[in-house]
């Protein structure tokens, strides 16, 4: 069985101007330790899936699943990290990727639970900051920061909304690489949502291109690159005819062009 399964899966929001059918019909599933990207239109729903699956909206018609339970209330088996890392200026580093320790696993031990926060800390290269506060840091690390408070409470899956996208380019695929170092670390499963189109052929095992409001799954590409990967990568035939095939299927997707097979 799949760790996350989606059935038929609509939903709509209502608005000042009435109802904004936001998902039609979207079924997908993402098996355990895979990491699944999500591409589509501005608009067409990618955050509103992201919700779904932890829990914090209900569809209006079909079902959510994880793990073989229906998702019907928010889950605390579900990392979350956002484009904004939401630290806690109070806190220090240390404390706020702690904080979901606190939440969800009350029975750990504090010397156990700073151990685990210590040990991400170490791998995306905090080491020395554990002490600081976010205000002391710089993006890119406070992005670091986020990740790994996403993952300390070891979740069923992690849910990255857009985390790179408000960083610039070095410092974002510098992240791309960190999070490669995690998954070799603290294997996991992950759902990505991004508008950037190598960020998800550089993580990602398969990318989802969503089709236009209401997002349905216009088309599923697998991912044929090693899963250690280099930015040098991204530069080879095989990632350049992938993304070829991105962009037309998000042309497709905003009705530029006609359609194409899935």
């Amino acid at each position: 069985m799949s760790l996350i399964q989606l059935s038929a899966v609509s939903h709509t929001f209502s608005t000042a101007t009435g109802q904004l059918p936001v998902l039609d019909s979207l079924s997908l599933s993402i098996e355990e330790g895979q990491f699944t990207a999500v591409v589509g239109p501005s608009g067409c729903g990618k955050s509103t899936l992201t919700r779904l699956i932890a829990g914090l909206l209900i569809p209006d018609a079909g079902e959510v699943w994880l793990h073989g339970e229906r998702v019907v209330s928010p889950r605390s088996t579900v990392g979350m990290a956002f484009q904004n890392p939401v630290l806690l200026e109070w806190r220090s580093i240390l404390k706020n990727v702690m904080l979901p320790l606190e939440i969800v696993s009350g029975s750990m031990p504090i010397k156990q639970q700073e151990e685990r926060a210590r040990f991400l800390l170490s791998l995306v290269g905090l080491d020395g900051f554990e002490d600081k506060r976010p205000s002391e840091l710089s993006g890119g690390m406070r992005q670091r920061a986020s990740l790994c408070r996403s993952l300390v409470h070891k979740p069923d899956v992690v849910i990255l909304d857009e985390p790179f996208g408000a960083l610039d380019a070095f410092t974002r695929e510098d992240l791309w690489q960190t999070m490669h170092t995690l998954r070799e670390q603290e294997p996991f499963t992950a759902l990505l949502i991004t508008h950037d189109l190598r960020e998800s052929v550089f993580l990602a095992d398969e990318v989802i291109v969503l089709s236009g409001r209401p997002a349905h799954a216009q088309h599923v590409l697998k991912v044929d690159m090693p899963a250690k990967r280099t930015l040098e990568d991204l530069y080879s035939p095989k990632a350049t005819e992938m993304l070829a095939e991105l962009r037309k299927q998000i042309q497709v997707a905003q009705g530029n062009t006609v359609s194409v097979a899935s």
